[in-house]
């Protein structure tokens, strides 16, 4: 409650030294008496005119003492160190230099070489990857390869599968066999229907030789590697052609690395890259990005570029992790860039700026400086225009000297020159009237009253003040204005209005101080 009391006070207070300043203003302004910028006067015999300003405004600037026309206060006159012949530059003791930690450096040309730190997996090659499938339909009785990561070699036995329908065939086979002098073609269409299962023709004579069906047949691998997946269990039934082990061959494994949206300008097919492996400390390997995947992952956002590794040794293992760095030379036909570090650029929206340190009078002096930025190379960026080789930029404590600059109310990060001067341009003096005067008098004064009510927490005379507050502003028509003033007057009764109105309407003297603030801020920009 005490705490909401003193923010009333203090906008009260803020409000009361607008108020006065604004209505004992001349009705017409005068260039030798107000002056948004810092003036010289060429008086005889002065070499430099004293310049008054605001220790809370710094941006008011006059040529004589008195009150400064926001706030109230007294003027206060400005430091001869800081009249210097450059409105925009701000000057420092080497004592302030070195409390604040401020460093600069000479800005000069080098090569521009971006690093670029990926992370990725080692990978099986999907182009050695084999998935074994049964050409056999059927039970199966017996497996061979019963865990992933076993070695397996071409044309060893997997699996032993019982099949009802490879009987069947081979109890046909024997049946042609009887009469295959009479029927020869009823004899090879027997033997082709098993060899379409596989059945190679050393089984088929075998069976014809025994005179008796085979009741279990093996399953043989196709290809060398090892098992990386195992699909299948003892009693399973199999249909053709479905998978039942995973083969990979790890003689050449992929290295994929992950590649943001952001980065994938920097790296082409082709560009060489260093890597290291998490579970191999103390060695690092090269090599050369094959293919980057065309497509961004839609879960990830990231896309794979691809490194094609030799690993004969076996020492690669897939599901590793790697690091790995890409440098690139940004330059053109190996010219030098402009380099400055990241440090130094402080960024405004669509602006970038830094500051200029120059020697002036014996003196450090620092001024603001937009500049155009290249690529970003890690900690420091390309300068495509706004610098020069030679020129002095400060690298650390570039916002605390930002902060100073600011406060002495000359061009800065967050007040730009031409900011400042669409400000100025758009000042209108409205001259009035005495009786238009006397409402506006008469409206801060009832302003003051409704503050003092809303301290004493007096609820009652509050809601009185409050109305007759509303009452007065809607009694202030904008057609005794001119047309401009006009305008400005409209969008100002509109938001007091809204003010006034929401107060009015409340239930306790807690809901009128939460809409204060807003009534406060609206008075104050009046």
């Amino acid at each position: 409650m005490e705490n909401k009391k003193i923010i009333i006070i203090v906008l009260a207070t803020l409000v009361i030294g607008a108020g006065l300043g604004w209505l004992i203003k001349p009705s017409a302004t005068s260039s030798e008496n107000v002056a948004m910028e810092s003036d010289e006067h060429d008086h005889e015999g002065d070499s430099v005119a004293e310049i008054w300003t605001c220790s809370m405004h710094p941006q008011i600037r006059q040529s004589e003492p008195g009150d400064c026309p926001i706030c109230g206060m007294d003027l206060i006159p400005l430091k001869k160190e800081d009249l210097g012949a450059d409105p925009d530059s701000y000057q420092m003791s080497e004592n302030a230099i070195k409390l604040a930690n401020i460093t600069s450096e000479i800005v000069g040309m080098g090569s521009a070489s971006k690093e670029l730190r990926l992370n990725g997996k080692v990978q099986v090659d999907e182009r050695n990857a084999y998935s074994q499938s049964t050409h056999i339909p059927g039970r199966i009785e017996s497996l061979s390869i019963n865990f992933t990561g076993e070695k397996v070699s071409r044309g060893q036995t997997l699996a032993m599968v019982y099949s009802p329908e490879l009987v069947t065939a081979q109890e046909e086979l024997l049946q042609a066999a009887s009469i295959k002098e009479s029927q020869p073609e009823l004899f090879e269409a027997a033997k082709e229907k098993l060899r379409n299962w596989k059945i190679g023709n050393n089984q088929i004579d075998r069976i014809l030789a025994n005179g008796k069906t085979i009741q279990r047949f093996p399953i043989g691998a196709d290809v060398n590697g090892i098992v990386t997946e195992k699909m299948v269990e003892l009693g399973d039934y199999v249909e053709r052609g479905m998978p039942i082990y995973e083969i990979s061959d790890l003689s050449k494994v992929w290295v994929l690395f992950d590649l943001y949206e952001s980065e994938l300008a920097w790296v082409k097919e082709g560009s060489k890259i260093k890597y290291t492996v998490n579970s191999l400390p103390g060695e690092t390997f090269e090599g050369t990005i094959s293919f980057i995947d065309p497509i961004i992952n839609s879960q990830t956002r990231v896309a794979s570029a691809r490194v094609e590794v030799s690993n004969k040794d076996g020492r690669l293992k897939p599901e590793m992790f790697v690091s790995g760095v890409i440098k690139n030379e940004t330059s053109i036909n190996d010219t030098q860039e402009l380099v400055i570090p990241k440090s130094a650029v402080l960024w405004t929206g669509k602006r970038s700026v830094v500051y200029i340190k120059e020697t002036v009078d014996g003196r450090s002096s620092f001024k603001l400086r937009e500049i155009v930025l290249g690529p970003g190379l890690g900690d420091s960026y390309v300068v495509k225009e706004g610098l020069s080789a030679g020129e002095e930029i400060v690298t650390n404590g570039t916002f605390t000297v930002d902060a100073a600059v600011q406060l002495s109310g000359r061009t800065s990060m967050m007040s730009p020159r031409e900011e400042e001067t669409k400000k100025t341009d758009s000042f209108i003096a409205i001259t009035i009237s005495e009786k238009e005067k006397k409402q506006f008098e008469a409206v801060l004064s009832n302003y003051l009253k409704f503050k003092d009510a809303l301290v004493a927490d007096d609820f009652s005379s509050a809601k009185k003040m409050v109305n007759e507050l509303d009452k007065q502003i809607k009694e202030i028509e904008k057609s005794q204005f001119k047309e401009e003033a006009a305008k400005i007057w409209e969008s100002f009764q509109k938001e007091l209005l809204k003010s006034t109105k929401v107060m009015s309407s409340a239930k306790d003297i807690q809901e009128m101080r939460n809409n204060f603030d807003e009534l406060s801020e609206t008075t104050i920009g009046w």
